[in-house]
């Protein structure tokens, strides 16, 4: 049994949810450091060390936001179109409100210059540059898409199915190593994948709603003990985080500076894609390590709402962030330092933004 807080929320995920968006800050607080110039760039060794360290213990903050959402949401209770008028208000209007900000308003440190025409126009068909954090959000309604979809699959599917299930969504999350492989033999395409058809044998038991099922598998099935919750939990996280990190580090190269294309950088973060084995291993293992957090303390008043906002403070944090890297990066500090004193004072700057935001008549539409 879940100890609740205020109103009934369940207290591990307000914790985790606040976590997860600090984290998500921290990761593009880090991304100057090796994104810049033509699309990658890297100053020296130490910052690529730096880089590699951090970031690949983040890489599952996205993954976390999908599973507090889904061990809420999943199965869906009622009327599929009541659920989506609800997430439409939550989550769909606030996004589209900060999507027309991003592309009319100048980020911090553009000189001012904004294409407000194009902008607008390429908002007609994806997200901008400059808001690229604003890709989650795609993805996230698209989850609550297919919900009802596989709710009633769900509530009835027996744990032994649930568990086929997930082993094969684990293994799908091999795939884009499994293409590395392949790519020896002439193709990088696998299990029915050609150029004529992205669909492989896999493709329907992969990406972002395997961590639906698995959240919905943590709530109906794992009540585990503290030690075997450790037993199992810090084991994968460590097997995880060396197979998002060491793909990556070791592509790295002897000389710096290193500068070069955005491919480059696409080609380093592998092992960092959401859906790949390693995230999706430290993704379940700091979850299982959340849910052991039985009782508030006395400071989850102040986690249960910045829980409540965090939301607000996802879409706006682009806009303070620039500003805020571009002022601490200028005080010579060490690069860690640099990286999460940004994320930190991004984090409570935007979560002020984002409570003043609050106050407004009709807030909800606004920052959810």
């Amino acid at each position: 049994m879940q100890t609740l807080g205020g109103e009934g929320r369940i207290v591990f995920l307000d914790y985790l949810r606040v976590v997860a968006c600090f984290m998500v800050i921290l990761v593009h607080s880090i991304e100057p450091f090796y994104l810049g110039g033509e699309g990658t760039y890297v100053a020296s060794l130490s910052d690529a060390r730096w880089v590699v360290f951090i970031s690949s213990a983040l890489r599952c903050a996205v993954p976390l936001f999908i599973m507090t959402s889904s061990y809420l949401l999943v199965p869906v209770e009622g009327d599929a179109l009541a659920f989506f008028k609800r997430r439409l208000k939550r989550v769909a209007i606030p996004f589209v409100v900060w999507s027309l900000l991003y592309a009319v308003v100048p980020m911090w440190g553009s000189g001012g210059e904004v294409d407000i025409l194009g902008n607008l126009s390429r908002l007609l068909f994806n997200l901008m540059p400059h808001a690229g954090h604003l890709w989650f959000v795609y993805m996230l309604l698209g989850i609550y898409i297919i919900m009802p979809v596989i709710s009633p699959w769900l509530e009835r599917v027996s744990q032994r199915g649930e568990q086929m299930f997930i082993g094969l969504w684990l293994l799908s999350t091999a795939v884009p190593f499994l293409r590395v492989a392949a790519s020896a033999t002439g193709s990088a395409e696998v299990w029915g994948e050609a150029s004529w058809n992205e669909f492989g044998m896999l493709y329907y038991t992969s990406g972002f709603v395997g961590y639906v099922v698995v959240a919905h598998y943590i709530r109906k099935y794992v009540d585990w003990s503290v030690w075997r919750t450790l037993a199992v939990a810090l084991p994968m996280f460590v097997v995880g985080y060396l197979i998002v990190a060491l793909p990556f580090y070791l592509q790295l190269g002897d000389e710096y500076p290193i500068s070069g294309t955005i491919d480059l950088a696409v080609a380093w973060e592998r092992s960092w894609c959401f859906a790949t084995l390693g995230v999706a291993l430290t993704t379940i293992a700091l979850f299982l390590l959340f849910k052991l957090i039985s009782k508030p303390c006395r400071i989850y008043p102040l986690f249960g709402h910045l829980s409540r906002i965090s939301y607000g403070i996802y879409l706006v944090h682009i806009f303070i962030l620039v500003a805020v890297f571009d002022v601490v990066s200028s005080w010579s500090l060490a690069t860690p330092i640099v990286m999460i004193l940004t994320a930190a004072l991004t984090f409570i700057i935007s979560a002020v933004v984002t409570q003043l935001l609050s106050l407004l008549p009709k807030s909800k539409f606004i920052v959810g």
